[in-house]
Formats: C-alpha cells, structure tokens, sequence
C-alpha cells in the first residue's frame, strides 16, 4: 500500500486542539458572539473554554482577515469573511485527508 501524503495544516487551524478550526466551524453555521461560540464549543468539547481562551483566537482570526465582527450596541456578532469560509473548507479537507483513514480504520474495529 502506498504512503499517503498529507499537506502541512492551512494557517488558519494550527494543531493546538484545534480551537481555530472549531471557532470557524461553528461560524460557518451562523453567525455567533463570544458567548454562543463558547457554549457550542463546550457541547462538543465536554467543557466551555474561557474568554481567556476564545478571545485572544477570535483577535488572531479577525487579524488573519477569517472573521469579521459587527457590534450592535452591547453586542459583538463575529461571522466568517469570504476567505473565512475558503480557509474552514481547506481546514476541512486537511483533516479528512489527514485523520479520515484513522476514523475509518476505528469504525471498522
């Protein structure tokens, strides 16, 4: 069988569990405030991260030009820019190519 070759992860999700990743994939369902994007992490992570930890990668997103945010009155909405949704797609296709096998391979067990 050949080795499969797996291009380096987009620069929009490093593998430091992912958060980025999860911050765009929930974004890419709707727009969100920081608050919504922590409850749905929190579902599917088994705990809530803190603003300590969403805020600082909402800044890098935004910095990268991945997000933009819309505050009306008290309220900051961050939603997926164009090359958002182009960099959650790459993201996306990196980790079907990179652990797919891996899922698989579990299922079959």
């Amino acid at each position: 069988m050949a080795e499969r070759c797996c291009p380096p992860p987009p620069d929009c999700c490093d593998m430091r569990g992912m958060l980025s990743f999860y911050i765009l994939w929930v974004l890419s369902k709707k727009p969100m405030n920081g608050q919504e994007i922590s409850e749905e992490l929190g579902k599917r992570r088994g705990t809530k991260p803190t603003a300590g930890t969403i805020y600082p990668a909402l800044k890098e997103l935004r910095k990268k030009g991945l997000i933009e945010v819309e505050r009306k009155g008290r309220t900051t909405s961050y939603t997926l820019t164009k090359s958002g949704k182009i960099a959650m797609e790459k993201a996306c296709r990196y980790f079907c190519s990179a652990f797919g096998e891996i899922f698989h391979e579990y299922e079959e067990k």
